[in-house]
């Protein structure tokens, strides 16, 4: 008797524990959604005093969407929309899915602090320097420009995964993964960060964030794009509000499991106070927030379960704030 009740009193510590333990909600994707998610993350479960857990991994915005085409994540974080492929897998699998735009990023091409020669790239050098005809033939500075020193261009940039690889490529050779493939690359955009730290000689691009927690580390470089501006104009959430910093600028979403949110009170609180917070929060981590107007809508539509993307697929260049606000609220 006294073995049982041992027993049965280990029995209930085991499953006092595993009632005891809170719910998840699981996020991964985009490292360059990860700074404002993580911080989000962070104060809602403050807020929520340990009764909700939240995990936040970065694969990628490629990585993420299979992840949550295949049910394994409550939420993708993107740097891009949904593509039609991707769009097919979910419907395939059923997964229905909220579009929530959460902010503005600026892709930022930047080089080592010690470089004293590069003033601005135009975006037809920077087209000469990634497209794919340039790989193993542009591998010297002197070669991208007249003037610059006959060193070598090492150069760092996301993977393949990466929504920020999607955009850019599409944004300066025109076509998405149509690059050269001679290059350090990493989903982990800390990795191209202290790439471009650790070489005088090296250039390279990633999510505004990264560089705006690192500004003694890299030095972002003003991009011309011709006919667009008139001189070169540098990332900051000053240009991309004004719309002056294309075509890097871009909006950066979240993608909802609707079901999970319907059935799961936890995925529901936690997709309201991100839409709730992510003005202050999107400040704090260096990006742009979009207009208390937008994030109304976006609590309206998650609200009311409305599934779908207002997008035709994939990276879509020159989306400013207000002609994102005007699909929204056509939508």
């Amino acid at each position: 008797m006294i073995r049982r009740a041992g027993l049965l009193g280990l029995i209930g510590s085991w499953a006092g524990l595993a009632a005891a333990a809170p719910p998840t909600v699981r996020i991964d994707g985009s490292s360059t959604v990860y700074p404002v998610t993580e911080a989000v993350a962070e104060e809602f479960q403050i807020a929520q005093r340990g009764k909700v857990r939240v995990t936040v991994g970065i694969s990628g915005t490629g990585g993420g969407f299979k992840k949550f085409c295949r049910g394994e994540i409550d939420i993708a974080a993107a740097s891009r929309p949904i593509r039609e492929g991707e769009l097919k897998h979910c419907r395939e699998k059923g997964i229905r899915f909220i579009e929530l735009p959460i902010a503005f990023d600026a892709i930022t091409v930047a080089v080592n602090p010690k470089n004293d020669w590069v003033d601005h790239l135009t975006v037809e050098e920077l087209r000469r320097i990634w497209s794919p005809e340039a790989q193993g033939r542009i591998t010297r500075w002197s070669q991208v420009r007249p003037g610059w020193p006959d060193k070598p261009l090492r150069l760092f940039g996301p993977g393949v995964d990466s929504g920020t690889f999607d955009y850019f490529t599409k944004a300066i050779v025109g076509k998405e993964h149509s690059s050269r493939g001679d290059f350090t690359a990493s989903e982990d955009d800390n990795v191209i960060l202290r790439g471009i730290a650790g070489d005088r000689y090296a250039l390279g691009y990633l999510p505004y964030a990264y560089y705006a927690e690192n500004r003694e580390l890299i030095r972002p470089v003003p991009i011309l794009w011709k006919g667009h501006t008139k001189k070169p104009v540098l990332p900051s959430p000053q240009n991309v509000a004004k719309g002056l910093y294309q075509p890097l600028g871009r909006p950066i979403f979240i993608y909802v499991n609707a079901e999970r949110a319907r059935q799961r009170p936890e995925v529901r609180a936690f997709v309201e106070f991100y839409l709730t917070h992510a003005e202050e929060l999107c400040r704090e981590v260096g990006y742009l927030p979009l207009p208390k107007k937008a994030y109304e809508l976006g609590l309206k539509r998650f609200r009311a379960f409305k599934t779908g993307t207002v997008f035709s697929g994939g990276s879509q260049i020159g989306v400013s704030i207000e002609k994102l606000l005007e699909m929204e609220t056509k939508e």
